[in-house]
C-alpha cells in the first residue's frame, strides 16, 4: 500500500505545480494586458487633454474677439452719439440733441411744427419753446414788447425801449425788472450760456451832457441792463457781454414814429450749450407736477 500511495502523492504535486504555472502566465499575460490598456489610455487620456487645452485657447480667443466687438460696438455707440450734423451752413448737432429735441417737440402744439420742414426748423422750434416756457412773458405787463427769436441755434429776445427805458434815458425802468429777473434764472440755470445784451437806438440824434450820440446811449443801455444782472441777480460777469450798435441795423426804415419805435429796442442773444440745454429742460419736465 505505501509503494502505491507515494506514487499518487507525487502526482498530485507534480498537477498542482503545472496547475500554478499555466494560471501564472494567464495572469502575467492579463497583467501585460492591462499595462498595455493603461499605458494606451493614458496616451489617450494626453491626447483629450491636449485637444481640450486647444478648445479652451479658442474659446479664449472667441471670447477676447467678443469682448473686442462689444467694446468696438459701444465705442461705435458712443461716437453715433457725438456724431456731429450740420444744421443750415454752420451750425451743428449731435444725435444726442437730436434725441433731446425729439422728446422736447412731442410737448408743442403742433400748430408751431407744421412749417418745420428741416432740423434746423425743428431745433428752432424745440429752443423757443423750451425757452419761452422758462421766461413766460404773459406773466409780464405789455408782454408784446418782448419778442422770442431763433437765428441757427442762437436765441435772440428782442424787448422794446418803452418797456426798459424812458425816452433817451439808459437807466432802467423798476417796472422791467420782472422781466431782467426771468432773465437772469434762464442764464444761472444754466451754467454753459453765454449772454450779450445789445443796445439799438432809431436813427434821429442825441446828444446831452450824459450822452454823446446814439452809439453812446445803445451801449449805456445795454451797460445799465448788464450791471442790473451781475450786482442784482448774481449772474456771473465772465458770462455777460455789453454792445451797442447805435442805429446801424434797424428792422425797418425810420420813415414813421412807430417804425423808429420798432428800431429802438434791446437784443438778449443767448448762446446755449446745446447738449446740456437741452438736458437741463429734460430734467425740468420730468420733475413737474
Amino acid at each position: 500500500m505505501k509503494k502505491l500511495f507515494i506514487p499518487l502523492a507525487l502526482l498530485a504535486l507534480t498537477m498542482t505545480s503545472c496547475v500554478s504555472k499555466k494560471k501564472y502566465v494567464e495572469l502575467e499575460q492579463k497583467y501585460n494586458d492591462t499595462r498595455g490598456n493603461l499605458q494606451k489610455t493614458t496616451l489617450e487620456k494626453e491626447q483629450l487633454e491636449a485637444k481640450f487645452a486647444k478648445i479652451e485657447k479658442r474659446v479664449d480667443d472667441y471670447n477676447e474677439k467678443i469682448n473686442s466687438l462689444k467694446s468696438v460696438n459701444e465705442s461705435l455707440h458712443e461716437e453715433n452719439n457725438v456724431k456731429l450734423d450740420m444744421v443750415g451752413k454752420s451750425a451743428v448737432i449731435s444725435n444726442s440733441v437730436k434725441e433731446k429735441m425729439r422728446e422736447t417737440l412731442k410737448n408743442v402744439d403742433p400748430a408751431e411744427l407744421a412749417n418745420a420742414k428741416t432740423l434746423k426748423d425743428s431745433m428752432n422750434v424745440a429752443i423757443a419753446h423750451n425757452l419761452k416756457k422758462s421766461i413766460n412773458t404773459s406773466e409780464l405787463e405789455n408782454d408784446e414788447d418782448v419778442n422770442i427769436d431763433i437765428d441757427q441755434t442762437v436765441v435772440m429776445i428782442s424787448v422794446s425801449d418803452k418797456m426798459l427805458f424812458n425816452t433817451a434815458s439808459y437807466r432802467v425802468k423798476k417796472n422791467a425788472y420782472k422781466l431782467i429777473k426771468k432773465l437772469a434764472d434762464v442764464i444761472n440755470s444754466e451754467p454753459s450760456m453765454d449772454v450779450m445784451i445789445e443796445g439799438h437806438t432809431d436813427s434821429r440824434p442825441i446828444h446831452n451832457a450824459v450822452v454823446e450820440d446814439n452809439w453812446d446811449l445803445s451801449v449805456k443801455r445795454a451797460t445799465s441792463i448788464v450791471r442790473l444782472l451781475e450786482k442784482k441777480y448774481d449772474v456771473d460777469a465772465s458770462r455777460l457781454i455789453a454792445s451797442g450798435r447805435g442805429s446801424s441795423v434797424p428792422l425797418v426804415e425810420n420813415s414813421s414814429a412807430a417804425n423808429r419805435a420798432r428800431n429802438r429796442r434791446t437784443r438778449i442773444v443767448i448762446l446755449p450749450n446745446l447738449d446740456k440745454f437741452f438736458g437741463l429742460l429734460a430734467e425740468k419736465e420730468e420733475i413737474k407736477p
